[in-house]
């Protein structure tokens, strides 16, 4: 499965901070034999952030496009927008499946507004900006996401 990783920061995009959950979800999805394709950093900005989901999805270069950050309730999150701006299907399941294993670690995993969509035959999946909750998130919908990959690729249900 070939993934693409977006790191969404404004601190991290201006070189304020070290990136720490790309490479927390790069390593996960590694360790799943996935094919990471490309990563990249971008600002907390919506209109940006949906842009570049438009265009990753469109090129049907990737499967899946993994986001990390934006995710939460602070004034500049706007990942879950953009994400369903661009989406042609949402996906509710794969969001509620993450939250609801992520309060299985902490109760403020309900803070996070992640959705899922779907955009031509790629999944976009929103995951938290801390390290540790964008792998346990993405542990939670592991083992569907090929499954869906399969299913937009017209595989059947079985």
């Amino acid at each position: 499965m070939r993934v693409i990783i977006l790191t969404i920061s404004d601190r991290v995009s201006r070189g304020e901070c070290e990136d720490k959950s790309g490479p927390a979800v790069n390593e996960r999805c590694k360790s799943l034999g996935w094919e990471v394709i490309a990563t990249e950093t971008l600002p907390d900005e919506r209109a940006t952030v949906a842009s570049r989901l438009t265009t990753l999805a469109d090129s049907g270069a990737t499967d899946v496009v993994l986001t990390t950050g934006g995710t939460g309730i602070g004034p500049r999150d706007s990942t879950p927008e953009a994400t369903a701006a661009v989406s042609e299907r949402l996906l509710p399941g794969f969001g509620e499946l993450m939250r609801a294993k992520g309060r299985e670690s902490t109760p403020r995993a309900i803070l996070s507004r992640a959705v899922v969509g779907v955009r031509a035959k790629c999944v976009i999946v929103n995951l938290p900006g801390s390290p540790k909750g964008a792998v346990e998130s993405l542990d939670a919908v592991a083992d569907l996401l090929p499954h869906a990959v399969d299913v937009l690729r017209g595989a059947h249900h079985d």
